[in-house]
């Protein structure tokens, strides 16, 4: 039985960093959509994200902050101090990372990796709280679109996911997504 639970909740994060422990699925509020979220360094709760959004590739992870994001990132100081500076919010960056830190199964091509720090707070909390990267992707099957009704998304994945940590209907969008290659960002979805 899927567990739901408001972000304000006091036991909310705690909850969510119980079942990520236990290598299951949550499903959490983002400044933008709600994201599926698992440990990023789990294989088997990366398989199970696979699994019920249909496909293979690729995902981005909460940072806690810039300090941490940084820490991860496999460029130079410079580089990253221009990375550092649109990163948080509603954007995204895909970036080179450091080896392990997260599953090799979610990094692209060149040991690369989506980075967001979301300004919602239960997100905050959330990465902070947790001590290894925890997965954001949209709450869809592939090539559907993404879910922003909690009801909608117990509806749809009850059997599939663990937790449902839940903020009301978010009206959003998905997150600008900016690749860092050859020293420079160039956006691949506004």
């Amino acid at each position: 039985m899927v567990k739901i639970i408001h972000w304000e909740n006091e036991n909310a994060v705690k909850t969510a960093c119980s079942v990520l422990r236990r290598g299951g699925v949550i499903v959490y509020p983002t400044d933008t959509l709600y994201g599926f979220g698992c440990d990023a360094k789990n294989e088997s709760a990366i398989q199970k994200i696979n699994s019920i959004k249909g496909r293979i590739s690729p995902m981005s992870v909460l940072a806690p902050n810039k300090e941490t994001a940084s820490s991860w990132m496999n460029i130079s100081e410079l580089d990253k101090k221009n990375v550092l500076e649109i990163l948080g919010g509603s954007t995204t960056v895909i970036i080179s990372v450091i080896d392990e830190v997260v599953s090799n199964s979610i990094t692209g091509d060149k040991q690369t990796l989506g980075m967001r720090i979301p300004d919602h707070d239960f997100c905050q909390k959330l990465s902070h709280a947790y001590p290894n990267p925890i997965t954001t992707t949209s709450v869809n099957r592939t090539r559907q679109e993404p879910l922003t009704n909690p009801e909608k998304i117990l509806s749809e994945f009850a059997h599939e996911i663990d937790l449902i940590v839940e903020d009301c209907i978010i009206e959003g969008s998905g997150s600008t997504i900016y690749n860092f290659q050859d020293r420079e960002l160039n956006i691949l979805r506004l």
